[in-house]
């Protein structure tokens, strides 16, 4: 067997347009290497996200040279068929298949044939699963998961800012799986796409002024997640407006200024009035578990934008840089 493989790599640091190459010479992982509870999986399918190309742009280039060693393997998400498991691996067996989350810092990335697996970011899924849906579920699910979950219960309102995206679509159903109700932002093109996840109130911010028309329902947030950060501008000060004495503001993609605006100043002097979460995924086999369930028995649905051949991963990342994306973009790999 041979020990080189297919995968798509950033020579070095800064854009991806200038770095991103095609290799059919990378080094295949080997089952002999596995340790503990990690597994070897045949990649079926990968799921792309910004977080791929911003990681490798990190402080113009220079953090990402420090953290990242090159040649790298783009990609964070993926599904595909255990090739080998670990000695220490006891609830999963070769020929099962998976959906996975790869650290971007501390492995080679998912847009490759074969990978290395931790524990704590793979789960199964059922044989019949659709492995183009579940490779959508790492980054984007644990997101929506883990800044869903720890701040609500059943019959509290939540407000989502972006839920047209790949995590705001996850988040409207998770919302609804956990007994919210869920209030959605999304333009025009997206309004039907937001129903059909789920969303009891969907805010059109092509037509209306977001802010206003949350201020006009009357209604009290005990959640309020924010997935697009730079719109509504300040929306870390007027969300406040909204939430419940006890609510919780979720800054899931924060400009650096408004991480120090909205958590270091008191709301005397700009800052937010509310406690604010700045949201870090973490990999976790339990949630990652979770949403296999709602996957495996249809709860949880995966909106799909486009999908790409392997040969095509420079395209699908020119479409997802250009933003305002249904759902998530997915690459088959061969």
């Amino acid at each position: 067997m041979t020990d080189q493989m297919q995968a798509w790599q950033v020579t070095a640091p800064g854009p991806i347009s200038e770095t991103l190459k095609f290799t059919d010479e990378a080094t295949k992982p080997s089952a002999a290497s596995l340790r503990g509870d990690q597994i070897l999986i045949q990649v079926q399918a990968a799921a792309i996200n910004p977080a791929d190309y911003k990681t490798n742009q990190m402080g113009s280039g220079f953090l990402s040279r420090a953290l990242i060693s090159y040649p790298k393997t783009l990609g964070m998400d993926l599904a595909g068929i255990v090739a080998a498991v670990g000695p220490g691996a006891s609830d999963i067996k070769e020929g099962d298949h998976v959906f996975a989350r790869i650290d971007p810092l501390k492995q080679p990335g998912a847009l490759s044939q074969y990978i290395i697996s931790n524990r704590d970011g793979y789960a199964k899924v059922a044989d019949c699963t659709n492995l183009s849906a579940a490779a959508c579920l790492g980054t984007a699910g644990l997101t929506a998961y883990q800044s869903i979950y720890p701040y609500v219960d059943a019959g509290n309102s939540i407000f989502i800012n972006g839920g047209s995206g790949g995590v705001g679509t996850l988040a409207i159903q998770i919302g609804k799986i956990l007994g919210c109700h869920v209030t959605a932002s999304c333009s025009t093109s997206k309004v039907n796409l937001c129903r059909d996840m789920g969303a009891d109130e969907i805010i059109d911010y092509k037509t209306a002024d977001v802010v206003e028309t949350l201020q006009k329902s009357g209604r009290q947030y005990s959640l309020v997640l924010d997935y697009v950060g730079k719109s509504p501008q300040n929306f870390y000060i007027t969300a406040s407006t909204v939430l419940t004495k006890k609510g919780v503001l979720i800054l899931g993609s924060p400009t650096i200024s408004t991480i120090i605006n909205a958590t270091l100043w008191p709301g005397c002097l700009g800052g937010s009035k509310h406690k604010v979460v700045t949201y870090l995924t973490k990999n976790s086999h339990d949630d990652m578990v979770q949403l296999s369930k709602w996957l495996d028995d249809g709860s949880l649905r995966v909106a799909i934008e486009k999908s790409y051949d392997f040969s095509q991963v420079m395209a699908a990342y020119e479409h997802l840089k250009k933003g305002s994306t249904a759902g998530k973009i997915v690459i088959q790999i061969p």
